[in-house]
Protein backbone atom coordinates (compact mmCIF):
# COMPACT_ATOMS: atom_id res chain seq x y z
CA UNK A 1 0.00 0.00 0.00
CA UNK A 2 1.29 3.35 -1.19
CA UNK A 3 1.69 6.10 0.99
CA UNK A 4 0.70 9.89 0.00
CA UNK A 5 0.45 13.14 2.50
CA UNK A 6 -0.19 16.94 2.19
CA UNK A 7 2.26 19.58 1.64
CA UNK A 8 0.91 20.57 5.51
CA UNK A 9 1.50 17.30 7.19
CA UNK A 10 5.55 17.38 5.88
CA UNK A 11 5.57 20.95 7.36
CA UNK A 12 4.17 19.85 10.84
CA UNK A 13 7.29 16.72 10.56
CA UNK A 14 10.00 19.35 9.93
CA UNK A 15 8.42 21.99 12.86
CA UNK A 16 8.51 18.77 15.26
CA UNK A 17 11.54 16.64 13.87
CA UNK A 18 9.83 13.83 13.16
CA UNK A 19 9.97 13.43 9.71
CA UNK A 20 12.88 10.57 10.06
CA UNK A 21 10.42 8.61 12.35
CA UNK A 22 7.54 9.09 9.84
CA UNK A 23 9.46 7.70 6.92
CA UNK A 24 10.58 4.53 8.85
CA UNK A 25 6.71 4.62 9.49
CA UNK A 26 5.95 4.90 5.83
CA UNK A 27 8.20 2.18 5.25
CA UNK A 28 6.79 -0.11 6.94
CA UNK A 29 3.51 1.00 5.45
CA UNK A 30 4.72 0.19 2.45
CA UNK A 31 6.29 -3.43 2.99
CA UNK A 32 2.88 -4.50 4.29
CA UNK A 33 4.06 -4.79 8.00
CA UNK A 34 0.99 -2.81 9.27
CA UNK A 35 1.45 -4.17 12.83
CA UNK A 36 4.87 -2.70 13.61
CA UNK A 37 3.21 1.08 12.83
CA UNK A 38 0.04 -0.47 14.42
CA UNK A 39 -2.84 0.50 11.47
CA UNK A 40 -6.14 0.65 12.78
CA UNK A 41 -9.19 1.93 11.70
CA UNK A 42 -10.54 4.75 13.58
CA UNK A 43 -13.99 4.88 15.26
CA UNK A 44 -16.54 5.72 14.42
CA UNK A 45 -15.73 2.74 11.54
CA UNK A 46 -18.30 3.99 9.14
CA UNK A 47 -16.29 7.32 8.74
CA UNK A 48 -13.19 5.46 6.40
CA UNK A 49 -10.47 7.33 8.90
CA UNK A 50 -7.32 5.04 9.27
CA UNK A 51 -4.30 5.86 11.83
CA UNK A 52 -0.73 5.02 12.35
CA UNK A 53 1.62 5.49 15.11
CA UNK A 54 4.53 7.40 14.69
CA UNK A 55 6.16 7.81 17.90
CA UNK A 56 4.47 7.00 21.41
CA UNK A 57 3.37 10.91 20.93
CA UNK A 58 2.54 11.12 17.65
CA UNK A 59 -0.49 9.62 15.37
CA UNK A 60 -1.03 10.30 11.87
CA UNK A 61 -4.35 10.29 10.60
CA UNK A 62 -5.64 9.12 6.84
CA UNK A 63 -8.22 8.16 4.24
CA UNK A 64 -8.07 4.98 2.00
CA UNK A 65 -8.56 5.46 -1.49
CA UNK A 66 -8.23 3.18 -3.41
CA UNK A 67 -5.16 1.08 -2.50
CA UNK A 68 -3.23 3.78 -0.89
CA UNK A 69 -3.12 6.34 2.29
CA UNK A 70 -3.43 9.99 2.24
CA UNK A 71 -2.38 11.03 4.83
CA UNK A 72 -3.99 14.74 6.10
CA UNK A 73 -3.17 15.22 9.91
CA UNK A 74 -0.73 14.63 12.56
CA UNK A 75 -1.91 14.48 16.01
CA UNK A 76 -0.08 14.99 19.55
CA UNK A 77 -1.51 11.68 20.92
CA UNK A 78 -0.96 12.83 24.32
Amino acid sequence: MDVFEYETVVTYLKSRHILKEYKKAKGYITEGHYQQVQLKKRYPYSSGIWYFRITRKYRDYAKKEQNRLVVFEISDHQ
